[in-house]
C-alpha cells in the first residue's frame, strides 16, 4: 500500500482494536482480583467478536457474522460464566466474587507491566522485521497480536494461581484468532470455528484442573507445586 494513502476501514478498525485488546492484556498483569481479569477478558473476546463483523460486512464474508456469533457466546458469556462459577464454589464465603490473589504474583504489578511492555517490544519489532504487508494482513495489526502473545505469555509465567494462568491461556487464544481473522479472514467457517473447539477443550481441563487442585490442597495457588519437584 502507497505510505501517503489512507488506511481503509478494515485496516483501521483491525489495528485499532489489535491495539485495545494489546492495552487489555497489559491490564490484565495489573489486575490483582481473579473477577476483574474476568472482567477484561470478556472485554478483550467481545472485540474479537467486532472485529469479525468489520471484515464480514468490508468483504461480504457472511460466514463470519455465525463465527462472530458463536465466538460471543462461547468467550463473553460461557467461559466467564464457567470461570464465576468456579471461584464461588472454590470460595462460597464471598458469593460471586473471585478470590483475593494479591498474593500470588511472582512480580508487583509495576515490574510485571513493565515485563510486559519488554516482550510486547520483542513480538512486535520481530515480528515487524519479517515484513508481511498485503491488503489481506495489515503488518500492524499482525505485530500488535505477536507482541500479545508474548504478553500472555507473561501472564501466565507471572501469576500462581490456576485461575490467573487459566485466563493467561484464553487470552492467549484471543491473540491467535486475531492474527487468524487479519490474515485468513476467508478460511471456511469450519476451519475458523476450529479455534474456539480449542478453547472449549482448554475450558474442560481448565475446569477439572481448578477442582481437583482446590480440593486436594484447599487453595488456588500453584506455589505448593514447587514440592512435587525431584
Amino acid at each position: 500500500m502507497d505510505p501517503t494513502q489512507a488506511p481503509g476501514v478494515y485496516e483501521g478498525a483491525a489495528n485499532v482494536i489489535a491495539a485495545v485488546m494489546l492495552l487489555i492484556e497489559f491490564g490484565l498483569l495489573r489486575q490483582a482480583l481473579v473477577r476483574d481479569q474476568v472482567r477484561l477478558y470478556m472485554a478483550q473476546s467481545a472485540l474479537i467478536s467486532v472485529l469479525a463483523i468489520v471484515i464480514a460486512a468490508d468483504r461480504n464474508l457472511p460466514d463470519l457474522y455465525v463465527l462472530a456469533a458463536l465466538s460471543a457466546a462461547l468467550k463473553v458469556v460461557a467461559v466467564p460464566l464457567v470461570m464465576r462459577r468456579l471461584l464461588s464454589r472454590t470460595d462460597p464465603g464471598d458469593g460471586d466474587e473471585a478470590p483475593g490473589v494479591a498474593g500470588s504474583q511472582t512480580l508487583s504489578p509495576a515490574s510485571a507491566v513493565l515485563a510486559g511492555i519488554v516482550l510486547a517490544a520483542i513480538g512486535f519489532f520481530c515480528f515487524g522485521a519479517l515484513k508481511i504487508h498485503g491488503p489481506a494482513a495489515p503488518a500492524l495489526a499482525l505485530a500488535l497480536a505477536a507482541a500479545m502473545v508474548l504478553v500472555a505469555f507473561g501472564l501466565m509465567i507471572v501469576r500462581r494461581d490456576v485461575t490467573s494462568q487459566a485466563i493467561g491461556f484464553f487470552t492467549l487464544e484471543n491473540a491467535i484468532s486475531l492474527a487468524a481473522l487479519v490474515v485468513a479472514s476467508g478460511l471456511p467457517l469450519i476451519l475458523e470455528t476450529a479455534f474456539l473447539f480449542d478453547l472449549l477443550v482448554a475450558v474442560v481441563v481448565f475446569t477439572l484442573l481448578i477442582r481437583v487442585h482446590h480440593t486436594r490442597s484447599e487453595s488456588l495457588s500453584t506455589a505448593d507445586l514447587t514440592r512435587l519437584r525431584g
